[in-house]
């Protein structure tokens, strides 16, 4: 799966970024609170203006304080998936619970520096572990592969039956990159200037998506 980021896109015109991507299977929305990380960049009220902009699930992936307190209002805006980070949040487990509720799917993400192993057991609340392969914060950052180890144990657990997740990388995604994450296991990847800093971004998406299910099937 595809998940273009509209952190690299033209923010006066979101709608049209993502009338741009037809195939992607989600829309990457990364809202910052400039707490959290040194960034700002969107918010809820946008996030609602998007979804009833286009057809595409929004990937909410919230990069603030007191997510136990804003994220469930995310999923009740529409968006498909919303996710937190565990460095921010107080109960993850409940907050999980409430985001998916309110009707969305549930999202953990892991900064570069976080172990996974202290958070295998609360994975069980979640749809999608995101294992950031950049310092969360800005992007056109380079992909840190020394991070995939914990792709490679989340795939480990989820191929013995512990846990059912989507495996999703964000951070220095490229056609150069992408086949790394996916041989360790991802199966949803960001990509922000790859696809928004092309010439075609829907035919971004679709080279992207080749090169991971060629990667897939090795």
């Amino acid at each position: 799966m595809i998940a273009p980021s509209i952190l690299s896109a033209d923010f006066a015109h979101l709608a049209e970024a993502a009338d741009s991507v037809p195939t992607s299977d989600w829309l990457h929305v990364d809202v910052m609170d400039n707490h959290f990380v040194p960034n700002l960049t969107l918010g809820l009220p946008v996030v609602t203006s998007l979804h009833a902009a286009t057809d595409l699930p929004l990937d909410c992936h919230l990069m603030i304080d007191d997510p136990d307190r804003w994220a469930p209002g995310y999923a009740e805006a529409g968006a498909a998936n919303v996710t937190f980070h565990v460095e921010a949040a107080a109960d993850a487990a409940q907050t999980a619970r409430s985001i998916r509720a309110a009707g969305a799917l549930a999202g953990l993400a892991v900064k570069p520096g976080t172990e996974l192993e202290p958070y295998l057991d609360v994975l069980r609340e979640f749809d999608t572990l995101l294992v950031m392969t950049v310092e969360p914060g800005f992007g056109g950052q380079s992909f840190m592969p020394e991070v995939l180890p914990k792709v490679r144990l989340a795939r480990e657990h989820v191929r013995s039956g512990h846990l059912r997740l989507f495996l999703e990388v964000d951070g220095g995604i490229s056609a150069d990159t992408i086949a790394q994450a996916a041989e360790a296991g991802a199966d949803v990847f960001v990509a922000g200037s790859a696809v928004f800093g092309a010439d075609d971004p829907g035919r971004a998406v679709e080279a992207l998506r080749d090169r991971a299910r060629a990667a897939m099937a090795v």
